[in-house]
């Protein structure tokens, strides 16, 4: 009985065209892919952004307390502010459709203004014998830290060069908005300095403790700022 054997080297030559089909079959769907992942992050093609069907599933763990702080002070009055900040990035040697960027953000937030008592001493606080008549002396009304409030701030628009645009696929935050909301709390902190805000807390503070030590049956009391 006769058997025939394929030899190695016809082998090889009839597995080639086969190897070098399924490279090029791969190569053409990752090429694919890219173009498409490309087209859909730059809006080349509308409505294909969503063809993937992105999903978001929230992992975070409980929030943990780090410390505690009583608060000796009155929040006497709070402000409520919105800038729209408009801030573009140029480069010197580029035009803007190639490197640079220009952001129109809206950011609103508040402001607290408050007096604080924990720096009181015992002379500050003056009662006469009979409990009727009382001087506070208190120092005056500060300014807190201003709160972007993040579900009232958004940006209108967001212009990037092409480069840009490039450098935001490689990063962990791209086209982030840190840039323009930290001037968004500058110029709602210098319009709070400049509202009359501080002088409504010491109002509102004297109004209060008016009406707390009369309550207490003081006839007279004097509050006063320096």
């Amino acid at each position: 009985m006769e058997t025939s054997a394929q030899s190695p080297s016809a082998a090889g030559k009839s597995g080639r065209p086969v190897s070098r089909g399924l490279v090029s079959a791969a190569a053409v769907l990752v090429a694919l892919a890219a173009l498409l992942v490309i087209a859909g992050r730059f809006s080349l093609l509308p409505g294909f952004g969503g063809l993937f069907g992105d999903e978001t599933h929230d992992r975070t763990g409980p929030a943990v307390l780090k410390s505690i702080q009583n608060m000796n002070r009155y929040e006497g009055a709070v402000g409520n502010f919105q800038v729209v900040v408009d801030l573009e990035k140029d480069a010197k040697l580029l035009p803007d459709a190639i490197r640079g960027t220009r952001t129109l953000y809206v950011g609103a937030g508040t402001v607290g203004a408050y007096v604080d008592f924990a720096r009181l001493a015992d002379e500050n606080v003056t009662v006469n014998a009979d409990r009727t008549e009382a001087v506070l002396r208190l120092p005056h009304a500060t300014l807190g830290d201003p709160a972007l409030d993040p579900a009232r701030s958004y940006a209108v628009s967001k212009e990037r060069g092409l480069l840009d645009r490039l450098g935001d696929l490689f990063s962990d935050n791209p086209a982030g908005e840190q840039a323009v909301q930290k001037v968004a709390v500058q110029h709602i902190a210098d319009a709070a300095r400049d509202s009359g805000l501080a002088q409504r807390a010491e109002k509102n503070t004297t109004a209060m403790l008016e009406g707390l030590l009369r309550s207490l049956g003081f006839r007279q009391v004097s509050v006063t700022y320096a």
